[in-house]
């Protein structure tokens, strides 16, 4: 192996121009491929990060996935019934039994669990009216399922105790009601209960949905609100394994028959444009990676023509197909190792380029930079692939090589 090594590396030596040409076609590809992967990888993390730390990963609602069988249809389970024109029942919403859910949920391992109940509210400043949606909560409770205290900006979850109806709003919605830390707004419902509620507390997730339409009352408060006293329509569950979420969700809900969706269920629509993403930045980078091939082919392809005399030697002296199939295949992997080491490298510095470069102004995802991803996954892809296609461009020219026959050869030359 030493030997088929040595005659590789001094047949790419030969033609150091070509070689250094493949060789860079291949680094532009993996360095290509290692940013954009690192500046997707960052943005996706960030996101689902963001998600993740303001959203709990688990949520028990006070409703079925399905509306409940009919007597018709548990009558008669495998006969021809069709029914039309249900009411649905008129019956109190609410999370049955609450406590005894709170406690079986707070003894899984690494789980921690809060009741909340939410309702929509209309919130009136001076002349302006906004409808927001009122979660009510118990702050010690609350801390331990979701990072809302790390976005607050101004005041603490703890400072809804120190008012009689205290309330924490999202910068935005501040900044549309014309409020600040200390004013009072009046919080209607729409059952018609009014309350004078007093801002304690702002806070600023970079998520648009949470910072104009989102707020948070002690869990009492907001039951006197909505009307609904020692009701409760969520049960909130955050896990130290993310990843578990969608399995435990699904076992939850077989298990109280409660409508139970994780963080994955209700961000599906996000995560599958990440797919969508994904797919089309492999597809761009791996077309850069098979025009290096290309170059590598044509390499090879070349010296396999010039070198025909120097094969049938070879043969001659007892190399088997085998032996000049693996040469020319080791000169193809050289050179894609070649260009994965230079590419790797390339890709740090465009990464580390990347990172640097500002737009000057705020972005909604709540930063002025690139958010690029620092993986070494990424870089071992990128090296898999580059190493991968070399070797199968080389394949056809290597077999070609292999396949011929000295004796034909040493006859065309004399």
């Amino acid at each position: 192996m030493r030997l088929i090594l040595d005659l590789a590396r001094g047949m790419l030596s030969r033609r150091r121009r070509q070689t250094l040409v493949s060789v860079l076609g291949v680094a532009l590809g993996v360095a290509f491929f290692i940013a954009i992967a690192s500046l997707m990888r960052g943005f996706q993390t960030y996101f689902v990060q963001q998600v993740i730390d303001v959203q709990p990963h688990i949520v028990i609602k006070d409703e079925t996935r399905s509306p409940l069988p009919q007597a018709a249809e548990l009558a008669t389970p495998d006969g021809a019934v069709a029914i039309n024109g249900v009411k649905p029942r008129d019956r109190v919403r609410g999370i049955r039994a609450p406590g005894d859910k709170l406690a079986m949920l707070e003894a899984i391992p690494g789980a921690s669990a809060a009741a909340i109940l939410t309702g929509a509210a209309l919130l009136r400043y001076g002349s302006r009216d906004v409808t927001i949606t009122v979660t009510g909560i118990e702050p010690a409770a609350y801390a331990r399922v979701a990072n809302l205290q790390k976005d607050m900006i101004h005041g603490r979850l703890e400072d809804l105790r120190s008012a009689a109806n205290g309330l924490i709003i999202g910068q935005a919605l501040a900044t549309r009601l014309g409020v600040q830390m200390g004013d009072s707004v009046i919080a209607v419902s729409p059952r018609g209960v009014s309350l004078q509620m007093k801002i304690v507390g702002i806070f600023h997730t970079g998520l648009v949905t949470l910072d104009q339409s989102a707020g948070y009352a002690l869990l009492k408060v907001n039951q006197t609100l909505q009307d609904r006293p020692n009701v409760v329509n969520q049960i909130l569950l955050r896990l130290a394994d993310v990843t578990q979420a969608e399995p435990l969700a699904r076992q939850i809900e077989a298990r109280f028959g409660d409508r139970t969706e994780s963080w994955e269920e209700q961000n599906a629509n996000i995560l599958t444009v990440f797919i969508i993403q994904n797919a089309i930045m492999y597809s761009v980078t791996g077309a850069i990676l098979l025009v290096a091939a290309f170059g590598i082919y044509n390499i090879i392809s070349t010296v396999v023509f010039e070198k025909t005399r120097d094969i049938a030697i070879l043969k001659s002296l007892g190399f088997t197909e085998g032996d000049i199939q693996r040469l020319f295949l080791v000169q193809g992997m050289i050179a894609g190792l070649l260009g994965a080491v230079l590419g790797c490298v390339l890709g740090q510095l465009m990464i580390e380029g990347l990172g640097q470069v500002r737009f000057g102004t705020q972005t909604p995802a709540g930063t002025d930079r690139f958010l690029m991803a620092h993986d070494w996954r990424i870089f071992a892809v990128a090296s898999f692939f580059a190493v991968a296609s070399a070797a199968f461009a080389a394949v056809i020219p290597a077999r070609r090589a292999a396949r011929l026959d000295p004796v034909q050869v040493v006859r065309g030359a004399a």
